[in-house]
C-alpha cells in the first residue's frame, strides 16, 4: 500500500514521456539551445516540459513552457560548490542530514540560484546563499 501511494505521489510531480508528444516548439528551442546533444529523456511537469541530458560530460536539465521559452537550466554540480550561506542554512536547519544532490540553477530571467535535495525537499537559494524556498523534490 505505501509503495502505491509514494508512486502515486511522485506521478503527481512528474511524468515521463515520449519525445513524440513534446510539441514542436520545445523541441526546436531545445535543439537550437543544446546543439549537439542527442539523448533526451522528457518529463511533463506542471504544465511544463523537463529535458534531462548530459552536456560535456555534465547532469543537465532544462524546463520549457509549452511554446518552447526557456524556463530554467538545471546544472548538477559537487556539494562543495554550494554557496556557503546554503551551507550554513542547510547546519543550522537540517542537523547531520546529507545533501544527496547539488545544482546551479540559471532562471529565465538571468538569475543564479542554487537547489540542495535533502530527505526528499529541494531547498532553493539565491546566489549569495540566502534561502528562498523549500519544494517538494
Amino acid at each position: 500500500m505505501i509503495v502505491v501511494l509514494l508512486f502515486i505521489n511522485g506521478a503527481a510531480f512528474a511524468q515521463k514521456i515520449n519525445a513524440s508528444k513534446v510539441p514542436a516548439a520545445v523541441k526546436t528551442s531545445f535543439s537550437k539551445n543544446f546543439s549537439g546533444v542527442t539523448s533526451v529523456k522528457w518529463e511533463k511537469e506542471k504544465g511544463n516540459f523537463e529535458a534531462g541530458f548530459t552536456e560535456n560530460g555534465i547532469k543537465m536539465s532544462a524546463v520549457f513552457d509549452d511554446k518552447g521559452n526557456l524556463i530554467e537550466t538545471e546544472t548538477a554540480i559537487d556539494i562543495a560548490n554550494l554557496p556557503a550561506g546554503a551551507n550554513d542554512y542547510i547546519a543550522t536547519n537540517y542537523k547531520g542530514a546529507k545533501i544527496k544532490e547539488a545544482a546551479k540553477l540559471k532562471m529565465q530571467n538571468g538569475d543564479i540560484n542554487y537547489e540542495a535535495e535533502i530527505k526528499g525537499y529541494d531547498l532553493i537559494f539565491d546566489a549569495n546563499g540566502k534561502f528562498i524556498k523549500k519544494t517538494k523534490g
